[in-house]
């Protein structure tokens, strides 16, 4: 395996254990960590991650200490010991992460309409434009032009959760077609003849 490939599966990895980190500490709405102290992984062995060799205990602990230092999640001391809570940055963060992960129902029967998406974002928000672009390919929308995307299914809830996590509002405009010219290489791309 090259090094490019073991880097991303680093990566992927580490995501995958913030995110659960983040999903356990917004689900308890506070996590317990009087034996966690130095150390989070009894925590998150309630939740399933059970690290099974010194490195992995050493991944969970130092993803927990980068959650912490990105302002992600915060510490509480009380009389009845530490509690960890997920931050508003880190309830954002946890929102990103499901839209990224975010999966379309498909009906078994087409309804023959399009939804199709426009946007129109500033150049000072380039940022998020390429989000939303990352955000749209990920998910399965066919890109027409830089800003106008298309899919064949219902997706009114995901445009509504984009609109509010990248604070765009009108900026995206939400469309659904009857017809679109030359349509036959969208239908072929979506499987639709």
């Amino acid at each position: 395996m090259g090094s490019l490939e073991k880097n991303f599966k680093i990566r992927q990895r580490r995501k995958n254990v913030q995110r659960a980190i983040l999903t356990g500490i917004a689900v308890a709405g506070l996590l317990s960590m009087a034996v966690v102290a130095p150390n989070a992984i009894q925590a998150l062995k309630f939740f399933g991650i059970e690290p099974k060799n010194k490195w992995q205990k050493y991944n969970i602990n130092h993803s927990f200490k980068r959650l912490k230092d990105q302002g992600l999640i915060c510490l509480k001391e009380t009389s009845r010991g530490t509690f960890a809570r997920i931050t508003q940055k880190g309830k954002e963060k946890l929102r990103q992460l499901e839209i990224l992960d975010y999966k379309l129902k498909k009906p078994k029967k087409w309804d023959k309409k399009w939804r199709m998406l426009i946007f129109d974002i500033k150049e000072e928000r380039k940022g998020t434009r390429d989000k939303i672009r990352f955000t749209l390919k990920r998910i399965g929308f066919l890109r027409l032009q830089d800003s106008v995307w298309v899919y064949p299914y219902d997706c009114e809830d995901l445009v509504t959760l984009m609109k509010a996590d990248f604070k765009i509002g009108l900026d995206l405009l939400y469309l659904i077609v009857d017809t679109i010219e030359g349509d036959q290489r969208i239908r072929n791309f979506f499987g639709l003849y």
